[in-house]
């Protein structure tokens, strides 16, 4: 029995590790701005930021998302693949919130001078600079 608690134990301690290691990549969006300034979005969305920030921060850079453009069907993909990491303490209606943010920051902040962002990466793309950067 006391083995059985140590190795679970030692997981425990150990899938903090895991998640970093998932995000010790350094993509070019990370090195763009860490901050929107949404006093000019509606109440509804300046409480999504808020969201957004509070749980995306948890795993990655901010900067990521915030300086990456994607269409609507890939940041609800995202959003969705990022609720399902382990320890992401994202609820069903926090991801319903942080996908309507995301798509309205997309819409009216992104869409409107796309060469000033970053296209998402592919899994593949990201893989390479993992193995770039160690």
């Amino acid at each position: 029995m006391h083995k059985g608690l140590k190795m679970m134990a030692l997981a425990v301690l150990a899938m903090p590790l895991t998640m970093m290691a998932q995000s010790n990549v350094n993509l070019p969006q990370d090195k763009g701005p860490d901050k929107i300034n949404v006093s000019a979005y509606p109440a509804d969305q300046q409480k999504g930021y808020k969201v957004f920030v509070d749980k995306c921060a948890k795993c990655h850079t901010i900067a990521r998302p915030i300086n990456t453009t994607m269409t609507k069907p890939e940041w609800e993909r995202y959003v969705k693949r990022m609720m399902h990491k382990p320890n992401s303490g994202i609820s069903d209606a926090q991801g319903k919130t942080i996908f309507e943010f995301l798509a309205y920051d997309q819409e009216n902040r992104k869409d409107k001078n796309a060469s000033a962002f970053f296209k998402s990466l592919s899994d593949e793309e990201i893989e390479k600079l993992k193995a770039q950067q160690h």
